[in-house]
């Protein structure tokens, strides 16, 4: 196995762990954010107000499709294993 295959299964099991955190601690980390936002929000005056919500908005879809990516793969291999087709 060579030095690349070494480092895409690596990347995997990675992104594995990641999608586990991002079930676990969606609530959190979402909260985590909104406080962020807020103290930018607060430091700058109000005057980034629209892009800072746009931004944290596109965090937050980013975090829960990296959440739910990991259930629908978890999904699919069940269905895998009994037989089923997966979708």
């Amino acid at each position: 196995m060579g030095l690349l295959d070494n480092l895409k299964a690596k990347a995997g099991a990675m992104k594995d762990r990641a999608g586990n955190f991002a079930q676990q601690h969606e609530a959190r980390v979402e909260r985590g954010l909104d406080k962020a936002a807020k103290t930018v929000d607060t430091k700058t005056k109000g005057k980034y107000s629209a892009k800072i919500e746009t931004g944290t908005g596109k965090a937050k879809n980013a975090f829960s499709r990296l959440s739910h990516r990991s259930e629908d793969r978890s999904g699919s291999e069940e269905r895998k294993d009994q037989g089923g087709e997966s979708a």
